[in-house]
């Protein structure tokens, strides 16, 4: 397939911003005000764990949830997911992420890494029951803390695109969430808590990165050669490429 001038300049574009390189890492400054949400969500969680009166709102939310259950869902499996894979997914489509693969992997990583050790940690500290009394993990929730942790990675990646990205990936979160009670597994207040360590997790890997891609690959911008088959569309045109750097 042959390409027009502009086409050209596309996959240029796109050879360029693809190349493995240290300096495409975009710090993201510190802000207190970044804070405040997972604060407030965080902090509701751990208050509701002895709080009296937010223990019996949790269990009002149980008894008006079980009526209207007819069967319990698995979609919650999945859809934890959905957000950071999205990311993936839209940039192998031609819609460029903020950062490149390797620097979107070690961000990912860093997330789930300070996530999944938080939950565990409280899970293993809290022992509250769940709702359907199975077991004694339920504080906070795993599943909505990988979901939220996702929908802020897809927020960074894809805020400078279009806020509906953002937007996107807070919905299915708190999708997520909100089935993990309709299906009796957590409490209002472990799905806050939850909501609350993802959005943290991943505003923590955002901070640090710089400082964690220095140490893991150096200061020295280095360039990897790379071959690969391309879809690529610039508003007007669309297409096939194939794009081969050295």
């Amino acid at each position: 397939m042959q390409l027009s001038n502009a086409q050209d300049d596309t996959v240029k574009a796109y050879t360029v911003q693809d190349s493995l390189k240290v300096d495409t890492i975009q710090k993201l400054k510190f802000n207190y005000k970044q804070l405040i949400i997972p604060t407030i969500l965080i902090g509701y969680g751990v208050i509701g764990i002895e709080n009296d009166q937010l223990k019996s709102f949790n269990t009002q939310i149980r008894e008006e949830v079980k009526e209207d259950i007819d069967q319990k869902t698995s979609i919650d499996d999945f859809s934890q997911w959905a957000p950071a894979a999205s990311v993936f997914a839209l940039d192998a489509f031609g819609v460029r992420a903020k950062h490149n693969l390797r620097d979107r992997g070690v961000i990912l990583a860093t997330s789930y890494i300070i996530m999944s050790s938080t939950v565990f940690a409280l899970k293993s500290i809290s022992h509250i029951e769940r709702p359907d009394g199975t077991s004694k993990n339920s504080f906070p929730s795993g599943h909505t803390a990988t979901a939220f942790a996702g929908a802020e990675f897809l927020c960074q990646e894809y805020k400078d695109k279009s806020v509906w990205y953002g937007i996107a990936g807070y919905a299915v979160a708190t999708g997520t969430g909100l089935f993990r009670i309709y299906n009796n597994r957590h409490w209002l207040t472990d799905v806050a808590a939850g909501a609350g360590i993802g959005i943290l997790s991943t505003k923590i890997a955002y901070w640090v990165n710089p400082f964690i891609s220095k140490t893991l690959f150096g200061k020295k911008e280095e360039t990897h050669p790379t071959s690969f088959i391309m879809p690529f569309y610039d508003g007007k045109n669309a297409g096939i490429g194939f794009v081969k750097t050295f």
